[in-house]
């Protein structure tokens, strides 16, 4: 068996959360390497593309969170082996990476600044990503975005709208999941009470 290190910051999300629960399921040990920020400021460099999560198997390193998260769901029966579902998973991986890429943007405002770059997000691009993506889960049949069971689109969504829902990002409405896409928020919901999702929150808060 191989050694897996993953590592990325000290918090119950983002990119890494979804690649953390498939572990879990998966029944895969590995080392889980919560580190600050000023941690990540010192040890940057030494990523590959000076950023994380970086997940080190046997000592090589491997970056690019949709491309673990491939590789873990598959170990964990989270990925479909069709081609065209494990295209309608893709899409959904890439269009929650999309959507990171427009909150992380606003991640260095302050103040007025902030507040004015997150209401235009949230009347923006947030909405056009939530609406596409309650489509992509309708196309799915409602229930999983692909597959019709449990994959990995279905997690990264779990862990991003549980997210937007929780009201940590100032200036984003906690309801604008359910405002704006009422089947994601639904979605989550769904998700969050599946036994081996509730299976590792149990275990890790």
């Amino acid at each position: 068996m191989p050694n897996y290190k993953l590592t990325y910051f000290d918090i119950n999300g983002g990119r890494a959360e979804p690649l953390r629960i498939a572990f879990h399921i998966a029944g895969i040990d590995f080392e889980d390497n919560r580190i600050s920020f000023p941690e990540f400021a010192e040890l940057r460099s030494s990523t590959p593309f000076n950023a994380v999560p970086v997940l080190e198997i046997d000592g090589v390193q491997i970056t690019q969170s949709n491309a673990i998260s491939r590789f873990i769901g598959k170990k964990a029966g989270l990925y479909p082996v069709d081609d065209m579902q494990a295209l309608y998973c893709d899409e959904v991986l890439e269009a929650f990476e999309d959507l990171t890429h427009y909150v992380v943007r606003t991640f260095g405002f302050e103040g007025e600044e902030l507040k004015l770059a997150r209401e235009k997000l949230v009347d923006g691009w947030m909405s056009t990503y939530l609406k596409g993506l309650e489509k992509l889960l309708q196309r799915g049949g409602g229930e999983y975005y692909a597959d019709n069971q449990l994959t990995m689109a279905d997690i990264r969504s779990f862990v991003q709208v549980r997210s937007l829902c929780s009201g940590s990002l100032d200036h984003v409405p906690a309801d604008i999941v359910q405002r704006v896409a009422p089947g994601l928020f639904e979605h989550q919901t769904r998700i969050a009470s599946d036994s081996r999702i509730a299976g590792y929150y149990a275990t890790h808060g």
